[in-house]
């Protein structure tokens, strides 16, 4: 008895702590701010634990800076003249792949890494990675935080 009771209070607390964190629901998100004529009304029906969880993934990439993804690592190395030679490497790329973003980077315990992309999927990767292994055959995919990809971009 005393278990179920303590159970309950527990369950109505967490309850209470996840509705407090809603800012903002999914309707929010697909409202549009132009009625503009011809557009259909949405109406959507769901579980308030489901803006919940979206809220919670929100909140969980702002912190990250970007979103989970994978980027084209082209050069790691740990030598003495690591830096310079990160430093061409990156410049070849820019010069050989204008079109595709690269990312110059250091670590410890003193890796400068050169890494190029940002890819939701491998599968988005996969055609990148084809045609920068012609130019940098000891390139590969690296999980990483990338940058929010620009949807209106096609």
């Amino acid at each position: 008895m005393i278990r179920s009771i303590i159970l309950l209070f527990f369950l109505s607390i967490s309850i209470s702590l996840c509705r407090a964190q809603s800012a903002f629901s999914t309707i929010d998100l697909l409202r549009r701010s132009d009625d503009s004529y011809g557009t259909g009304r949405l109406i959507i029906n769901q579980n308030p634990g489901i803006d919940s969880m979206m809220n919670r993934y929100i909140i969980y990439n702002k912190k990250l800076n970007g979103v989970e993804g994978f980027r084209i690592q082209i050069y790691s190395s740990s030598t003495r003249n690591a830096r310079e030679e990160s430093g061409k490497i990156r410049a070849l790329f820019i010069n050989k792949f204008p079109d595709i973003v690269s990312y110059a980077s250091f670590s410890e315990p003193g890796y400068y890494k050169v890494r190029v992309g940002d890819f939701r999927t491998k599968t988005e990767a996969t055609k990148f990675l084809l045609r920068i292994r012609r130019e940098f055959p000891d390139a590969y995919f690296v999980p990483d935080i990338i940058n929010f990809p620009d949807q209106n971009k096609k």
